[in-house]
């Protein structure tokens, strides 16, 4: 007699950041989990700041500040990826005079130095046909470093405004403001165009 009992598929959802690193605690090796998820996405955006060189020593040495302030995660926060942005932003910000340079050579020459896989070409593939990418590397460079952080990390890193708070250690009202700002400085430098397409959770940024 044949049986028509099937067997049960069970699916099982993925851990929440806050819980690996819980399990970190006690299993150092789970940590890698983070690496995993986010390590490819947080390169991404530190070679757009810094460029490809410098992004493999930003996202290792992100990992490892991480890594040792993991006994003091905040857990009812459930995704790590603001946190692991905020190390980064932080320490992209000591290479402030690197990151400048970087816009500034662009502004000359049209090229982005030590970026490979057209990350240059996606770096600034958000400006409009009609507008220049220099004009626009040279507004960003000259954007005081706690705007262009506020700025970058929601038109590239693609955080919503709670999101880059949460990173940053600040209200959201003084995200709101300090990308305003940013944006308004750039606008002007591009003849009125807004060339980072910022949105939040709601649509566009007027």
């Amino acid at each position: 007699m044949k049986s028509n009992s099937r067997t049960a598929v069970v699916e099982v959802s993925p851990s929440s950041d806050a819980e690996e690193i819980e399990r970190s605690w006690r299993e150092p090796e789970r940590f890698a989990v983070l690496f995993d998820r986010y390590g490819a996405r947080l390169h991404r955006y530190a070679a757009r700041r810094l460029g490809d060189g410098e992004a493999d020593d930003i996202v290792a040495e992100t990992f490892l500040v991480a890594f040792r302030r993991r006994a003091g995660y905040d857990l009812g926060r459930a995704e790590a990826l603001p946190w692991l942005y905020g190390i980064a932003s932080n320490l992209i910000r000591r290479h402030r005079r690197a990151e400048v340079s970087r816009y500034r050579t662009f502004v000359r020459t049209g090229v982005l130095p030590d970026v490979a896989d057209g990350v240059a070409e996606r770096a600034v593939e958000r400006v409009s046909a009609q507008m220049s990418g220099r004009r626009l590397a040279r507004a960003i460079a000259e954007l005081p470093s706690r705007d262009r952080d506020v700025l970058l990390l929601v038109a590239w890193a693609d955080l919503s405004y709670e999101q880059v708070a949460d990173a940053l250690g600040l209200p959201v009202g003084t995200v709101r403001s300090r990308l305003h700002r940013a944006r308004t400085k750039v606008k002007r430098a591009l003849g009125g165009v807004d060339p980072t397409s910022v949105h939040d959770q709601k649509g566009d940024i007027t």
